[in-house]
């Protein structure tokens, strides 16, 4: 996982009020525990009261994409106590909705971009094929044979985008079960229920470690520090480069001074070596 850590936020810099804040900070999650943006927002979660002076609490809320999550935090009150994780799902879906109660834009302030996570292609270990050509080789012999898990539905996900622009590129085609989550794809991968899943680093490494799943291929364009024999799709041929990247947004019309705050706290976070050392991991 690469940190990023600058603002997408026009407010930083600006003073910030005394009284703020005086209660724990809410984050929800769009995922089930044990994803990425799970895994993200628990790393945070252990460094930031540090500079925040209030704890957060982690709040998983799975479903439709992440889009369940989006809803709950565009309606919550703008008081800077309440803080969703967005940037990879929650936009790539909203053209997979009919309505949605949200503005995708409008209806969010941001906070702070920090997350570049890379997705990798996974089959599970007991697959017959040696690497990612073999499979598509053989995928193309039988369309409609494999399939695959995202955490999305409808088209919904930026695994299920990673995972279509895949299908697309190779010109291989496989039937999507959608899961609420990148953590129960991975599972289900493992029970055999697929034949192939996506994930970033943090999610797959400690399967790999346990010789349960087998990384094939990044749809990054440069390949993972901890999985450096794995290629990425651009070096196999295939023209895909997809990457999920995450941050911090709040309720739009929250108090200018309180995003301000919140910005300066989570940028002290990112660079604290407690957090360096824990992003390493994801």
């Amino acid at each position: 996982m690469a940190l990023i850590l600058f603002s997408f936020s026009p407010w930083a810099g600006l003073c910030w009020a005394a009284d703020f804040p005086t209660k724990p900070i809410k984050v929800l999650v769009g995922f089930s525990p044990g994803g990425t943006t799970d895994l993200i927002a628990r790393a945070v979660a252990g460094v930031a009261p540090e500079f925040l002076g209030q704890s957060l609490v982690v709040i998983n809320k799975p479903g439709a994409s992440g889009t369940l999550a989006a809803k709950e935090a565009a309606d919550a009150d703008p008081d800077g106590y309440t803080l969703i994780i967005v940037g990879g799902s929650e936009t790539v879906s909203v053209g997979h909705f009919k309505k949605l109660s949200y503005h995708p834009i409008d209806s969010f302030a941001p906070v702070i971009r920090f997350v570049k996570a890379r997705m990798i292609i996974c089959f599970s270990a007991k697959a017959p094929w040696k690497n990612f050509q073999e499979f598509v080789k053989d995928a193309k012999k039988n369309p409609g044979k494999y399939k695959y898990a995202s955490s999305g539905h409808g088209g919904g996900g930026i695994y299920h985008a990673a995972l279509l622009a895949m299908c697309y590129r190779t010109g291989i085609k496989m039937k999507h079960v959608p899961y609420k989550g990148g953590s129960p794809g991975l599972a289900a991968l493992m029970g055999g229920h697929v034949d192939a899943a996506i994930g970033s680093d943090a999610e797959i490494w400690p399967l790999v470690q346990g010789g349960k799943i087998k990384p094939v291929a990044l749809t990054s364009l440069d390949r993972s520090p901890v999985l450096k024999d794995v290629p990425t799709l651009k070096e196999l041929g295939y023209d895909v480069y997809l990457e999920n990247q995450k941050g911090f947004a709040a309720p739009a019309k929250t108090p200018k001074e309180r995003i301000a705050f919140l910005h300066d706290a989570f940028k002290k976070t990112y660079g604290h070596p407690a957090f360096v050392k824990l992003a390493e991991k994801l």
